[in-house]
C-alpha cells in the first residue's frame, strides 16, 4: 500500500505563489505517474499536472501551464507542485495520486488552496 499526504495550501492574494508537497510512504513515488488534480467548489475533481519519474516527462492542463510546475525529489520520496501567478480560479482542494495499472489508485485527501481576488 501506499500513502499520500498533501500539505503546503492556504490563503492567498491574486499574483502569489504557493509550492504544495506531496509526501509518499509505503513504496517509491518514482514507480509511479504522479498526478495532482484540483477539484474546485461544484465541480468536477479535474488533472492538472503529471510527472513520469522514469522518463522525466511532465505535462499540464491548459489552464496552468506555464504558471504551475511539478517536479519530484527522490531522497524525500516527495512530488511537488510549484504554483505561481495564481489567480481566484484556482481556488480548490488540491490531491495527488499515484497512476498504477492504468487508473489512479492512491489518493492523498487534499489540501485547500484559495486565492483572493
Amino acid at each position: 500500500q501506499m500513502q499520500l499526504a498533501e500539505s503546503g495550501g492556504g490563503l492567498v492574494r491574486t499574483g502569489d505563489s504557493l509550492r504544495l508537497s506531496c509526501a509518499a510512504s509505503g513504496r517509491t513515488f518514482s514507480r509511479y505517474l504522479m498526478g495532482w488534480f484540483r477539484q474546485a467548489p461544484g465541480k468536477e475533481r479535474v488533472l492538472i499536472a503529471t510527472l513520469n519519474s522514469l522518463s522525466g516527462s511532465t505535462e499540464y492542463a491548459d489552464s496552468v501551464k506555464g504558471r504551475f510546475s511539478i517536479s519530484g525529489d527522490n531522497a524525500k520520496n516527495t512530488v511537488y507542485l510549484q504554483m505561481n501567478s495564481l489567480k481566484p480560479e484556482d481556488t480548490a482542494v488540491y490531491y495527488c495520486a499515484a497512476r498504477e495499472r492504468g487508473q489512479y489508485s492512491y489518493w492523498g485527501h487534499g489540501t485547500q488552496v484559495t486565492v483572493s481576488s
